[in-house]
């Protein structure tokens, strides 16, 4: 999308889809406050409505095209189910418009990106990504506009009450990837982005470390935009190195310049001892993999977690189907990449919603009761059944809204991300972080 407008807007055819941890308790309680106002029927939020006639207009968010991580898979995806689902038939004869913007991995982008949709009239925000859930979820909330199916990388996220996540998030992959290194890793060093959201990374990895009996990781802080990580590399390696009798583990969760830094550590790992990488999805995937070499690459042998079955379970054939029929040649979208998984679920969701509003008025105020009424949705086998009661179970640790805990466990074995089969996981390869992040220190 390199030289397109800050936004864009796309219309379907007329014949065819973390908060720093000091502030979580407050923000639990605001959002317990604002829920209550709600629910109440109070009267204080304005009730946004989509266009009059048959359409229902959404906005999905991602950034594109800067320094750091970027996300052009989910507007894509989101495009693409649009069109998929106005070619049959649209929500309940409705056709379906979404509104695309790009927060550039900037604040004040972000916040744009909410108002825009609160001017726009959108009825929901679906399948986004943005680090910066403070500028975004203030202007949605008063807007009264939900937020489904976010990307999870703020703790905002899980706070606000417009918030509707499908995963748990950084919180989630970070602390199974600790509960699967803490039974064989030496010392353990996170390497990790000096920003907001990097803030919360170290609690929720510790988390699942010390549940295995381990110590808590080494924290390193690199700036996110770096050309080069030699020096963090090098520090890394000699951290993970420290216990002479176990094999050291490191753990880069940069993003998309998570291969920046393997381009560094590479080099750097040959004069060190042997370490075991460990890392979460959206940081690593299969193209990442392919493309440093597949069985010969750096990541072979690492741990890797992620929300969802891997892309190759048969799972994923719907949205599959949808790609191959919508955005075949649309390189932006990969069915192995975690936003794009995210955004496809978000929709699942938000068709949900439509399914059950029926014939009946479709606006951010009937989106948001029809959510809040008990709606409990099943994505196939993706995520558990999906529902959004007025407080969760980790509430207590200022995630109120989180609803989903589950990881799986991948392994990169011959080059291809495949199912561990061991350490985090059940029978299915599935585990409830629930329990794990219960005992999470992120005051």
């Amino acid at each position: 999308m390199t030289g397109r407008p800050r936004t864009t807007r796309t219309s379907p055819s007329p014949a065819t889809p973390f908060s720093r941890p000091g502030r979580a308790a407050a923000l639990s309680l605001g959002a317990m406050a604002l829920c209550t106002s709600l629910t109440a029927g109070c009267g204080v939020l304005p009730s946004v409505t989509g266009d009059a006639g048959d359409t229902v207009k959404v906005m999905t968010w991602a950034p594109q095209d800067t320094g750091a991580t970027n996300k052009p898979g989910m507007p894509a995806m989101a495009l693409a189910y649009a069109k998929w689902i106005n070619s049959h038939g649209g929500l309940n004869g409705r056709q379906l418009e979404v509104l695309t913007c790009n927060d550039h991995n900037d604040s004040v982008a972000a916040a744009k990106c909410a108002r825009r949709a609160a001017a726009e009239n959108v009825v929901a925000v679906v399948g986004s990504y943005s680090q910066f859930g403070d500028s975004f979820l203030a202007p949605l909330e008063s807007a009264g506009i939900p937020y489904i199916g976010g990307y999870g990388v703020t703790d905002d996220e899980f706070t606000g009450p417009m918030s509707y996540p499908v995963n748990g998030g950084q919180p989630a992959l970070l602390a199974g990837l600790g509960r699967a290194l803490g039974a064989s890793c030496g010392q353990v060093a996170l390497v990790r982005p000096d920003s907001i959201a990097g803030d919360q990374l170290p609690a929720m990895l510790d988390s699942g470390l010390k549940a295995a009996g381990h110590p808590g990781a080494g924290d390193q802080l690199v700036a996110e935009d770096l050309t080069g990580y030699d020096d963090q590399s090098d520090r890394a390696l000699r951290f993970a190195s420290g216990d002479t009798l176990r094999k050291g583990c490191v753990v880069p969760a940069l993003g998309d310049r998570t291969d920046t830094f393997m381009d560094s550590f590479r080099r750097a790992r040959a004069d060190f001892p042997a370490v075991r990488l460990g890392t979460v999805l959206g940081s690593v995937d299969q193209t990442m993999i392919n493309s440093t070499g597949g069985a010969s690459g750096p990541y072979e042998g690492a741990y890797v977690t992620g929300w969802y079955p891997p892309a190759s379970d048969p799972r994923w054939k719907p949205m599959k189907r949808v790609i191959s029929e919508e955005a075949f040649d649309d390189n932006r979208i990969d069915p192995a990449d975690a936003g794009v998984q995210t955004t496809w679920i978000a929709y699942t969701v938000f068709k949900a919603v439509l399914d059950r509003i029926g014939g009946g008025e479709v606006s951010a105020d009937s989106v948001r009761k029809t959510l809040n009424s008990g709606l409990r949705v099943s994505t196939g086998g993706l995520t558990p059944t999906l529902y959004w009661p007025y407080e969760g179970k980790l509430a207590s640790v200022g995630f109120p809204r989180m609803v989903n805990a589950d990881v799986t466990l991948q392994v990169v074995r011959g080059g291809e991300l495949v199912a561990a089969g061991q350490g985090v996981g059940g029978i299915d390869g599935t585990a409830d972080m629930t329990g794990t992040l219960e005992n999470a220190d992120v005051r």
